[in-house]
């Protein structure tokens, strides 16, 4: 049986898939591998950087119940000391643990027999030459936006045409084939070019060019100003010549549900239905105290039902928990959260310590928003399933999608902050507002219609014809041509 296997195994192309570490990157590219097994006939080897992985990574990479054909192997782990400050922003510190990851790729590479293609998110860039040296062919998955993608490939071109910062841009800046973007929602590894976060995302990008494919985890009725630009603008024709393939929603389709996970989905069962707002601020996400007050005093005051992920304040990073998540579950609420909110919540709000089951809180049908940090696979969550969004936006690029979804797609509604001297918070009445109107009022209803939209579109971009199912198809094809006879 285990011979018949590895000779049926044989006769599919082998493809590498790596991601840089964090949930926001391993999540979508270890679902891609799962699509590439389960529906294109391929074997998948999945690379995972141990160093620095979060509980909640390590548990869903060596979960039991992996598909026939898709295996995952651990780089060696590699020592930090010495190499990057403990306290280095979180692009900076990821890159220097690829960097000195993947310094055992070429030999991991050999004992896979050299593998039809490697494909590699953003932050792995180093690999290509290693690939390059070996005759492996590399593809990148980009798992953030297009409209990122288009902006980011503007970048160093704007490195060379810019003097200044660009947050002091006093005008938009033009990004081809796309709406201006605003200055204020300039993502923060661009927002200080003195910065080592700067450098390393201007390193990534201005090699993304070496790919020989670049998949997109996006629909075209998502994005359709972005996709159209990548594809036709002659700016990214001359940019980017290797062809792109829109392939998403590319998201988790089941997920294992712990103890607290099943107690959570039971008390949704008993709540009405599109009645409950979901508060979950992504695998990174984390407030400060005073806004952690005034969320919990804003969620009170709504009188909403409501699910909340959470988790301890962090007044230093809002990614504080980007390499721990999963971490803390056994934190104690009580002693962050303003005194008497859970009793006083109880029955109308649910608090869930640091993580939840998200794709089923989503699927059910009593979820009727999702307040959300609107990383990109959240926000294709949310929309995959037909839920609108109160948008949140906490670092990265996550201010670009926010504007994004609110004013062109007519999916979401933004919480204003209060701007002081000191802070930048969402005050107690904003979110009581925002809650309100978007959980009960007529535009919560109409974002409501189009995430629905949204969803329908998206089950025909994924069905076996659909546009996103027959552009992964036909890379799979190009790589079972390679196989040798």
């Amino acid at each position: 049986m285990a011979r018949d296997a590895t000779e049926a195994q044989s006769k599919k192309p082998h493809i590498v898939v790596l991601a840089s570490p964090g949930l926001g990157h391993v999540t979508p590219l270890f679902e891609f591998a799962k699509r590439l097994v389960l529906l294109h006939g391929c074997h998948v080897t999945f690379l995972n950087i141990p160093t620095e992985a979060s509980l909640a990574q390590t548990q869903l990479l060596h979960s039991p119940n992996l598909p026939l054909g898709l295996s995952v192997v651990d780089f060696p782990t590699v020592d930090l000391s010495g190499v990057v400050e403990d306290d280095a922003p979180a692009l900076t510190r990821l890159s220097v643990n690829v960097q000195q990851t993947l310094l055992s790729l070429e030999s991991i590479l050999l004992q896979l027999h050299k593998p039809q293609a490697v494909v590699i998110d953003l932050f792995c860039t180093q690999a290509f030459e290693i690939c390059k040296e070996l005759s492996i062919r590399v593809f990148m998955f980009f798992t953030a936006s297009t409209r990122l993608l288009a902006f980011s490939l503007l970048l160093p071109q704007l490195d060379r045409d810019v003097a200044g910062e660009f947050v002091d841009l006093p005008e938009p800046i033009q990004v081809p084939g796309c709406s201006p973007l605003r200055t204020h929602d300039l993502l923060d590894q661009v927002r200080s070019r003195k910065s080592d976060d700067y450098k390393w995302y201007l390193y990534h990008l201005s090699r993304v060019s070496m790919a020989d494919g670049v998949f997109l985890n996006t629909w075209e009725d998502l994005e359709p100003a972005p996709v159209r630009a990548i594809r036709e603008n002659a700016f990214y024709k001359k940019t980017l010549t290797a062809p792109v393939y829109p392939i998403g929603p590319v998201i988790k389709e089941t997920e294992s549900v712990t103890e607290t996970g099943s107690e959570c989905l039971a008390w949704l069962d008993k709540q009405p239905e599109d009645s409950v707002l979901f508060v979950a601020l992504g695998s990174g996400g984390t407030l400060s105290a005073e806004q952690l007050t005034e969320l919990a005093w804003g969620l009170e005051l709504s009188g909403q039902r409501f699910i909340w992920v959470v988790r301890a304040p962090d007044d230093a990073s809002a990614c504080a928990s980007f390499f721990t998540v999963g971490n803390d579950t056994d934190a104690d609420a009580r002693s962050y959260l303003p005194e008497g909110f859970i009793e006083r919540a109880r029955g109308r709000g649910l608090e869930v310590p640091s993580w939840a089951p998200q794709v089923a809180v989503l699927q059910h049908s009593s979820t009727a928003a999702f307040l959300s940090h609107c990383g990109w696979n959240s926000v294709l969550e949310s929309l995959a399933h037909g839920v609108p969004l109160i948008a949140w936006p906490l670092y990265s690029e996550q201010r670009m999608n926010a504007t994004m979804l609110a004013e062109e797609v007519g999916v979401a509604m933004k919480a204003v902050a209060e701007d002081t001297a000191e802070t930048r918070v969402v005050g107690r009445e904003e979110i009581e507002k925002v809650v309100r109107m978007t959980v009960e009022g007529g535009e919560g209803k109409e974002m409501r219609r189009r995430a629905r939209e949204l969803k329908e579109s998206a089950i025909k971009a994924l069905s076996n014809g659909g546009p996103s199912y027959e552009s992964l198809a036909r890379v799979a094809t190009q790589w079972k041509a390679t196989l040798k006879n």
